[in-house]
């Protein structure tokens, strides 16, 4: 991808043109690292760019932005710019194809100003980004509260690097930060979701979490986990501390790698205790219901964020479940087996571990499981149904609500091991709703 990058940037320098890497792959090479991807920044303007490449799209062409298709691989070509005055939180009311130094002072922080001279082989830093990645900082350039007011975005942007990153915040800039937090809503849901789940998709979630919390983010976007802060939970089961302590330090438990579904399941599965809890008459807390009406919670807090609702259901089906893994030694294998073959059952389980793990720490039924799930591997824990709809019909059933009973049935029998072939189902199915015998 480099050399592609590389190419694209000498066919802008051919036609007389600057042409710099820009922005996050800068920061990348100045860190020693390889970057996953390029931007490239030009005095060229956007229809030149167009002109110069076979293939593009212009996403932002009235910004400068022009999208370059080169061997596979894309490209943001951007003309140096500078901003007039940001009216809605997010664009500016003009733009001014300008210079290199003009370019990276509208830019957010520090250390994503940066631009790199692929030719010379030199960093092109006029924004005193190198100190600040040897220091560790995350710094808006110029005016951090001018920089927030452009993008509300930039907020969540500064906490996702710090944590992702493991750097502090500027004290100036957080300082404005703080002061910015409640105006976040301005900005689209959607914007906000990505923000949020590429902090919660980082192995330093944590951090996120902490930085989220302390900067007046959380409450503003997520007033449901604010609100879990000070509801305790009975001690012998919940040793670590109240709802909000217990949701943090799951977060902590979990392996690096981890999917939205499951990590927002963690942030939820407990988000209606806060709204159920009572006590009862020996003294005990109680959160009657939270997984029912956490599920209910979590739907409407993601559909207000605009999650696709692929991910709505998956971590409404995992809140929603996560307290029925007490149940599980007790219950038959065929209401077992349909447990466990449900598609988020696997990420259910890890819910069930950290869950266990950041408060009691026992953890006999995760354990149970997965001796199960070792016992079910070698056959499909579901195998193909011994009877069908058109074998009842066969036997002379009416189609109606008798079909799914029947149907159930020898399914539990099969998953049980109690039928083993089709003649037995057949036979069972005859004796049982043909003959009136029972078995």
């Amino acid at each position: 991808m480099e050399n592609t990058a590389r190419k694209v940037a000498a066919r802008l320098r051919e036609q007389g043109h600057i042409a710099y890497f820009a922005g996050g792959c800068v920061r990348d090479v100045v860190r020693g690292l390889t970057p996953k991807d390029y931007d490239i920044a030009t005095d060229a303007r956007p229809e030149t760019v167009q002109a110069l490449f076979p293939r593009t799209y212009a996403v932002g062409a009235h910004f400068g932005v022009i999208i370059v298709l080169e061997d596979g691989f894309q490209f943001e070509v951007a003309t140096f710019r500078s901003d007039d005055a940001y009216v809605d939180g997010r664009h500016p009311s003009a733009v001014h194809f300008s210079s290199p130094e003009a370019d990276a002072k509208r830019r957010d922080f520090t250390i994503n100003g940066m631009f790199y001279d692929p030719v010379a082989g030199e960093v092109i830093d006029l924004v005193g980004g190198q100190l600040d990645i040897a220091a560790k900082l995350v710094r808006a350039i110029g005016n951090p509260a001018k920089r927030f007011a452009e993008d509300r975005l930039r907020m969540l942007r500064a906490v996702r690097f710090a944590a992702a990153l493991d750097y502090q915040i500027h004290k100036e800039t957080w300082d404005a930060l703080l002061a910015s937090a409640p105006s976040i809503n301005q900005i689209s849901a959607e914007r906000i979701r990505d923000e949020l789940v590429r902090i919660f998709l980082s192995p330093n979630r944590v951090r996120g979490w902490d930085l989220l919390d302390t900067s007046g983010l959380m409450r503003a976007i997520l007033p449901e986990l604010d609100a879990m802060k000070g509801v305790l939970q009975p001690e012998q089961f919940h040793p670590e501390g109240d709802v909000f302590v217990h949701t943090r330090l799951m977060l902590s438990l979990l392996p690096e790698t981890v999917s939205v579904p499951l990590v927002f399941a963690v942030l939820f599965h407990d988000v209606a205790k806060p709204v159920t809890a009572t006590v009862d008459k020996t003294g005990r807390s109680r959160f009657n219901e939270h997984d029912r009406i956490g599920a209910q919670m979590t739907e409407a807090i993601m559909r207000r964020l605009r999650f696709s609702g692929a991910e709505i259901e998956a971590t409404v089906e995992m809140v929603r479940q996560h307290m029925v893994f007490k149940d599980t030694p007790n219950m038959r294998v065929a209401k077992l087996k349909r447990f466990m073959a449900r598609p988020t059952f696997n990420e259910e389980l890890e819910l069930h571990r950290v869950d266990c793990e950041s408060s009691h720490r026992i953890l006999d039924n995760y354990e149970f499981l997965l001796r199960k799930r070792e016992e079910f591997a070698n056959e499909p824990i579901i195998p193909p149904p011994l009877v069908r709809g058109d074998d009842l019909i066969a036997l002379g059933f009416k189609p109606g609500p008798e079909f799914r009973e029947i149907l159930e049935a020898v399914e539990t029998r099969q998953l049980e091991g109690s039928l083993r072939t089709a003649d037995e189902a057949l036979e069972w199915v005859k004796k049982r709703y043909l003959s009136g015998k029972q078995t």
